[in-house]
């Protein structure tokens, strides 16, 4: 009778969980047209397609993250940003770029030990196409917490991955600047300049245009323009 009543159970939860083949369409059509929102920049109705899609699929690894990314870098809310990239990540134990993005927001909540974890993990997965984004952000952490040769490890790892991936040469720049490498620093961030499709080389345009930031960033990343910016006196 036990056995019986749990089989049922079973059958039961299973039939819940169950998405129909035009529930699941419906739901990809929703979170499509969520990305290409997403991609213009208009954060509100690439929400609320990501919200119909999760309605229709609440299991779906992709949806759970893109709406973790919107609550992440749109409306500042890292508590529900870390709940969804944790919901993610139970449907997906080994779905890096959700362990990256959870990283991101224990790292924009301070939390860094819990953060350079999540980038751990992520890294954990040898068919993670994209690890050199988890490289950098981990250097970031490490520099953030004066760890400074950890973070130029991070970032050489990150760039034998990508030898095009600017991001680590501007962070590159700031742990050699920070360790008195001032050369080392100079020649880093002037790689990254000549790399980044914005500036193409053009250090003027990078110095206005950096300028321009400085007066709207705030906290770490105000810091690390100032630097930047001295740096490139050098």
């Amino acid at each position: 009778m036990k056995k019986l009543l749990c089989l049922i159970m079973l059958m039961f939860i299973c039939s819940c969980a169950t998405v129909s083949v035009e529930e699941q369409q419906q739901a990809n059509a929703h979170f499509k047209l969520g990305v290409s929102y997403l991609n213009e920049n208009n954060a509100q109705p690439a929400f609320i397609e990501f919200q119909k899609a999760y309605e229709l699929n609440p299991g779906d690894k992709e949806v759970l993250n893109a709406i973790g990314i919107i609550y992440l870098l749109k409306f500042d809310d890292f508590p529900k940003a870390i709940d969804f990239f944790q919901k993610a990540l139970k449907v997906d134990h080994d779905f890096s770029e959700a362990y990256n993005n959870l990283g991101f927001a224990y790292e924009k909540s301070r939390r860094f030990d819990e953060a350079i974890d999540s980038y751990k993990k992520a890294l954990s997965n040898l068919l993670y196409r994209t690890p050199e984004k988890a490289y950098n952000n981990l250097g970031r952490v490490y520099y953030r917490l004066g760890r400074y040769d950890e973070a130029i490890d991070a970032n050489k790892e990150a760039l034998k991955r990508a030898s095009d991936f600017y991001y680590s040469y501007y962070d590159l720049s700031l742990s050699y600047n920070a360790k008195g490498k001032y050369g080392d620093a100079a020649t880093a961030i002037t790689k990254a300049v000549e790399i980044d499709p914005l500036y193409k080389g053009d250090k003027g345009k990078a110095i206005n245009d950096l300028k321009q930031r400085k007066l709207k960033a705030k906290g770490d990343e105000e810091k690390d323009i100032g630097d930047y910016l001295e740096i490139l006196k050098y």
